[in-house]
């Protein structure tokens, strides 16, 4: 069976969609695209991720805007690739998360699914999250139940990394009698995005270049640390109504470091994330184990480096070592949700999310 799946994360640069083939047990990727997310949609998601005026009239226009351009995404794919649509069993979509709340137990993600099913005349399955929070959990993250299908072995531990615009992580013990856990470490590239955005004008920071440039600021680095979120238990899940500019702001400002140089403050938000990840992945390995990194994270040549430096003597590669290009797991993830939804299978680990016990996770919308 051939699967689509969809996904747009919290850095907000464009829509991944894949076709995998999935048999039950084992999965392959047949065909990837990257649809740019346009700047006018990219401005309006991230001012409906805080509250504002006029936000209902605001989130039903976006909503139907987002459900256009997954529709997009995915035809787009199928054509490119040339593939029979008749082939695809079904389109996973993640949607386009606006607000993540599971201290209050709600979360949204937006992009219409009856208007991907419309426009692309394929069963979509989507709202994954919604589920799990209503057993309690935290909805997220969801990717290491597709984790534990495809990575996990009996010969080492593992721990999957990945870091998109939040940073989570998912332990893949040897031991099969040991549960899978995962949770958000906290950010991934969020500040480091915002930061080099606010300050260059650029989207990203390559590589991790402008980063390197610059010395870790100890007073803002301690300060960043102290962050209740980091000393909470599992399970967790984080978003950017905790790490934003603002958050970073105010860090700034009472760490007294308003005159450090921007560059400074970009490698002090690069050891943030290396930090908060580094130590809970030290903390879980214990003697010895495997880490692969995923997600767009993965090319920060300097992030990498300095995991590597960190969780010295663990090797750390990318999930490029293991098959599967690390730009494209998630959305490969919920192509795979899809096939669970529609199996009748669970699609969450309630060791992971703290839901009530496993769930059939999505609502199925028929073209």
């Amino acid at each position: 069976m051939r699967y689509l799946g969809l996904m747009s994360g919290t850095s907000l640069d464009s829509i991944d969609a894949v076709v995998v083939e999935y048999d039950g047990r084992s999965l392959s990727l047949v065909a990837s695209h990257s649809e740019p997310l346009p700047g006018d949609l990219r401005h309006q998601t991230l001012a409906l991720m805080h509250p504002g005026d006029d936000e209902i009239e605001r989130l039903g226009r976006l909503d139907l805007a987002l459900g256009e351009l997954f529709a997009t995404a995915a035809n787009n794919l199928i054509d490119s690739a040339r593939l029979d649509r008749a082939s695809i069993r079904a389109i996973g979509s993640h949607g386009q998360t606006v607000r993540h709340r599971p201290e209050a137990g709600f979360t949204l993600q937006i992009g219409d699914p009856n208007l991907i099913a419309e426009r692309t005349g394929l069963t979509v399955v989507a709202d994954f999250r919604r589920r799990d929070m209503a057993a309690g959990g935290q909805g997220a993250p969801l990717v290491p139940a597709y984790h534990q299908s495809l990575f996990r072995t009996e010969t080492s531990d593992r721990v999957i990394v990945n870091i998109g615009g939040m940073a989570n992580i998912t332990l893949l013990p040897a031991d099969s009698s040991r549960p899978v856990t995962g949770y958000d470490t906290g950010p991934g590239n969020v500040l480091l995005d915002g930061w080099i955005h606010q300050q260059r004008g650029l989207n990203y920071d390559r590589a991790g270049a402008w980063a390197a440039s610059g010395t870790v600021v100890p007073a803002l680095l301690e300060r960043l640390l102290d962050l209740a979120f980091f000393a909470a238990p599992a399970p967790k899940s984080t978003g950017r109504e905790q790490f934003n500019l603002d958050w970073l702001s105010e860090c700034i400002r009472t760490s007294a470091c308003e005159t450090a140089a921007p560059e400074d403050i970009q490698a002090t938000l690069l050891e943030l994330t290396a930090r908060s990840l580094s130590q809970e992945i030290q903390r879980e390995l214990g003697s010895g184990g495997e880490v692969f990194v995923c997600g767009g994270g993965s090319h920060n040549k300097q992030l990498l480096d300095r995991l590597s430096t960190l969780l010295k003597p663990y090797k750390v590669n990318t999930t490029a070592a293991l098959g599967q290009d690390p730009d494209w797991v998630e959305a490969c993830a919920f192509a795979w949700l899809a096939a669970r939804t529609l199996d009748g299978l669970s699609g969450n680990l309630a060791a992971v999310t703290g839901a009530a016990g496993a769930r059939i996770l999505g609502a199925v919308f028929q073209p």
